[in-house]
């Protein structure tokens, strides 16, 4: 890419059509790089490309009307970061709110505040949602197939409409789950149930849930984080969980970080602070994964000490798998753990038999009554955004083909993904991911290259997961995401400070092909 090929002078002048063009236009115009997604990963993708290539031509497509992505999506009550916000936080930006683990719509204004404040914003286009992305040879071009939603229909109401985007970049921020499609396992009887059966990837903005009876059938992070805040209005809320996980008490009040902020102005305390976390998140990790029984112990010790002393500890939060093999369940400040002492909360573990119309049957023949039934059973997986991708019109399955330093994929042209880590905060790799694809960009644009890919060759080379959790929203959808290698920079790994070694040696050239239209 060279600088004739910002050809779009319209970028900035009008937010909804600027640089548009209706689908059977043959030629709109072309943008250097387009992101898509406006949550965390784009808003860093947007700076870092900035921060390298100043004088870049780029836009941000966004399907929903607001930037946040996951934390402009998820709004039930109590909805919250489950690692540590400082190291969830932008590098470039520091977090400045109290607490540990933030809310949910504390970092959606973070979001918002830190886009508006690189005047990112003004590249972003609200309602467009990509569906098609097209890669042509003879011109080193993608093209993208957008549906644009609250055009006025004929009737009044609203109508989609496609539109056209080209660009020579492409890199998608759109996270690794379905935001249409919840996962909802079918349960015997639920038509039968009277009251509200609710999924908090949908939660409803005027459920009332004061004084109700509420089984929340979960026991994730989603779980833990609605159940405190539905204990506080509701009349009784069951956690009802066919097996245990990890849960973790962490203190919100915090000691270091206050007093590294008064010592040093905002940004060398950032840095400090969120170094301190992400390198405490590496240490636990590795540790409970190195000595598991250890772990264990040390995560029960947790509980037990957050419980009445007769507490059943070992029915509900002693898990079969091992610590980290699914992400923890942090808790702030002991919140469910009191729930349950008080007696707003109930733990039960066992497994449903069917709905009926006043609540919920178990296989032990007891039953639950609720007036209110909440699905918190997990996400479906779904690669870049569901886009459906094509190279010279072969169609690319995502499954068939290896990542590469876990952000390009094998043998596709001018595509990055931007994707987090499995047991640390999801920015950590975002933002590693967000540097090495300015960086390319930038060794693309001085050498006059208009295409580059990684390419395997004809070593065979054995494949893996790209993730390494036994969740069950992973073992689903094996076929979802792209595959790991078992070796180099083909292996995806979930490990930080590994990961923040091999970027400062990256070489942009290593097992890339590189070329000219």
């Amino acid at each position: 890419m060279t600088d004739s090929d910002i050809t779009d002078p319209t970028i900035g002048t009008d937010p909804e059509s600027a640089g548009a063009a209706p689908a059977d236009d043959p030629q709109p115009p072309l943008h250097d790089v387009i992101i898509i997604g406006a949550g965390l990963s784009g808003i860093d993708c947007a700076y870092r490309l900035r921060e390298q290539n100043p004088d870049a031509d780029y836009l941000v497509l966004e399907r929903r009307a607001r930037m946040g992505g996951t934390w402009d999506l998820f709004r039930y009550p109590g909805v919250r970061s489950d690692s540590d916000i400082y190291s969830l936080s932008y590098p470039f930006e520091p977090w400045r709110k109290p607490g540990a683990l933030a809310q949910g719509e504390d970092i959606r204004h973070y979001i918002e505040h830190t886009a508006r404040k690189f005047g990112i914003d003004e590249h972003i286009r609200h309602g467009r949602h990509v569906v098609t992305a097209d890669w042509d040879s003879t011109t080193d071009t993608w093209t993208l197939g957008v549906e644009v939603d609250g055009v006025d229909g004929v009737d009044g109401g609203t109508e989609t409409r496609m539109e056209t985007r080209r660009a020579r970049f492409v890199i998608f921020a759109t996270g690794y789950y379905d935001y249409d499609n919840p996962y909802t396992p079918r349960f015997t009887g639920a038509d039968d149930f009277a009251g509200t059966i609710v999924h908090p990837q949908h939660w409803p903005e005027d459920l009332d849930y004061r004084g109700k009876r509420v089984v929340v059938i979960g026991s994730g992070a989603t779980a833990v984080s609605l159940i405190p805040s539905l204990a506080q209005q509701a009349e009784h809320v069951t956690m009802l969980q066919r097996s245990p996980s990890y849960i973790f008490s962490s203190k919100q009040k915090q000691y270091l970080a206050p007093l590294v902020q008064r010592l040093l102005p905002p940004g060398a305390a950032h840095k400090v602070i969120r170094t301190r976390y992400a390198t405490q998140t590496a240490a636990i990790v590795h540790l409970t994964h190195r000595f598991p029984s250890l772990g264990r112990k040390l995560i029960r010790s947790n509980v037990v000490a957050n419980l009445p002393e007769d507490y059943p500890v070992d029915v509900h939060f002693n898990p079969a798998y091992n610590p980290w093999d699914q992400r923890m369940c942090m808790v702030p400040d002991a919140d469910l753990f009191d729930h349950i002492t008080g007696g707003s909360v109930e733990m039960v573990t066992e497994h449903i038999d069917r709905f009926d119309e006043s609540g919920v049957l178990l296989t032990s023949g007891r039953h639950l009554d609720a007036d209110i039934i909440v699905t918190a059973t997990g996400l479906q997986l779904l690669g870049f955004g569901g886009t459906r991708l094509r190279v010279d019109g072969a169609e690319v399955k995502p499954h068939d083909r290896f990542v590469f330093k876990s952000y390009l994929i094998e043998d596709v042209p001018n595509l990055a993904w931007s994707v987090g880590y499995t047991n640390a905060s999801w920015t950590l790799r975002a933002d590693m991911t967000a540097r090495a694809v300015a960086d390319l960009v930038k060794h693309m644009r001085v050498n006059g290259y208009t295409h580059a890919y990684p390419h395997l060759g004809s070593e065979p080379m054995g494949a893996r997961p790209l993730w390494d959790l036994k969740a069950g929203y992973v073992e689903r959808s094996p076929d979802a995401l792209p595959k790991s290698g078992t070796r180099g920079h083909w292996q995806v790994r979930h490990n930080y400070y590994r990961d923040a070694i091999d970027h400062r040696r990256n070489k942009v050239e290593e097992s890339m092909v590189f070329g000219r239209v």
